[in-house]
């Protein structure tokens, strides 16, 4: 792990705790919601970006871990704390049984996509018809403001801890990205068969991934959860969070260790200002965030292949010639 991979995210992440200082709550909202896709997406970065093994169901493992922590503290009275802790373990553990039967039957490329598709479909359907995760109606986690609880009276405070977590993960990304462990997810990513015929265990490498993924990304589910303190089927499970993080890790750049968060930024910025500079000329426009991400995707696959940190790095080539 070389200090250059990471001082650029550690910086980024810097600025972002001084804005509660100068940020509105509206702001901090903003930069929370960000924040909590950004950490979903650096999961799905480790199993698409650096393993290669492109996801379209990572909602699976987002509500996963966003359901367990709310269950266990509303049905059994865990704490919140502990059930941060259980759901990221649920969603490695769910992470790990997907990628047994998917990885075991030889499913790769868009077969292994539409599998982790139909995964989390059939969560969301699930989730949708039984009493325990509250059905169609979801459930509403009680409001108890105390450090304790997992719930924090300013917004700033929860902020800095999603901002904690998020600056971890990052630190895990690189480190893993600068041994051997990254090594062999891109020997995977650029040719399994050769990887295989080099002793690299490909089935291991891609269900550590996997099940590093998943918990990852429940523990954004977690924080969701507590962020909003609501959460039904289609929220948990739904398509928009595989979605979004697919498109943050492409705009971004997949395979990296800050586009993820640079996407998920970027993403939501443009979102949020495409929406206020509508609703001030022709009023409120349903739907045009997600207009407006595929958009995105289509631009960044044809002028920044990959993403916005290997477009910098290509300036920073030429800028040094």
């Amino acid at each position: 792990m070389k200090a250059r991979d990471i001082l650029p995210g550690l910086l980024v992440l810097a600025l972002l705790a001084l804005a509660p200082l100068v940020a509105s709550n509206a702001a901090l909202n903003f930069l929370l919601s960000s924040l909590i896709v950004a950490l979903a997406a650096q999961g799905w970065n480790l199993l698409g970006g650096y393993a290669g093994q492109l996801s379209f169901g990572h909602a699976a493992f987002f509500g996963t871990g966003a359901y367990a922590t709310a269950i266990l503290q509303l049905r059994y009275g865990v704490n919140a704390w502990a059930g941060l802790a259980i759901g990221v373990a649920l969603g490695a553990l769910v992470g790990w049984m997907i990628g047994f039967l998917s990885f075991r039957a030889r499913l790769r490329g868009s077969y292994f996509a539409l599998v982790t598709l139909a995964f989390a479909e059939v969560l969301r359907i699930l989730a949708n018809a039984f009493d325990l995760t509250g059905g169609a109606a979801g459930l509403l986690i009680r409001m108890a403001p105390g450090a304790a609880n997992l719930q924090f009276p300013s917004r700033a405070t929860f902020l800095w801890l999603v901002l904690a977590i998020v600056a971890a993960v990052l630190l895990l990304t690189a480190w893993i990205a600068g041994g051997r462990m990254g090594a062999r997810l891109v020997a995977v990513r650029e040719n399994e068969d050769a990887a295989r015929a080099l002793g690299v265990d490909a089935l291991r490498v891609k269900l550590g991934a996997i099940a590093l993924s998943g918990g990852i990304t429940a523990a954004a589910g977690c924080l969701y959860a507590q962020n909003f303190l609501y959460l039904d089927a289609n929220i948990a499970y739904g398509t928009w969070i595989s979605v979004e993080v697919l498109i943050a890790c492409i705009l971004g750049g997949s395979g990296t260790v800050l586009g993820p968060v640079i996407g998920a930024l970027a993403l939501h910025g443009a979102g949020e200002a495409a929406k206020i500079a509508l609703n001030g000329i022709a009023g409120p426009v349903p739907g045009i965030d997600l207009m407006l991400f595929g958009a995105l995707l289509i631009l960044a696959v044809a002028f920044l292949p990959q993403g916005v940190m290997g477009g910098l790095r290509r300036a920073a080539r030429g800028l040094a010639r």
